[in-house]
């Protein structure tokens, strides 16, 4: 499975941007997606994931702000971010995994896309 993001940049604190990630390859493996983050000198963490069933989790950060979902004829993902704060600023990956997330990270992942919010 390749994943390829696209989508992140500058804008400003209040404003929106909509992260995609298209996948290609053994899609038929994938049974969950998601979005993860890391601020410099941190690890990943989980922004938003989505199972096949689409049932939807969020962090706490980013609840009623943040939407994921997934557009299954053109095998695409999307991270809709509304309402940014400078605190989103942060490389954004996207990952895909079958039977769920594994612990601690998924097992296929998207090239990072740099998202940076001015304030």
């Amino acid at each position: 499975v390749q994943l390829q993001a696209s989508g992140g940049g500058l804008v400003q604190a209040g404003g929106s941007m909509r992260l995609s990630c298209a996948a290609s390859g053994s899609i038929f493996l994938i049974n969950e997606i998601g979005w993860y983050r890391q601020f410099p000198g941190k690890q990943r963490e989980l922004v938003a994931r989505m199972t096949n069933s689409g049932t939807a989790n969020y962090a706490d950060s980013v609840k009623g702000r943040f939407t994921i979902s997934r557009d299954n004829k053109e095998n695409t993902m999307f991270l809709q971010m509304n309402s940014l704060k400078p605190e989103d600023t942060a490389v954004y990956y996207c990952a895909a995994d079958a039977d769920g997330f594994r612990i601690p990270l998924p097992y296929f992942w998207g090239q990072g896309t740099q998202v940076t919010v001015s304030s």
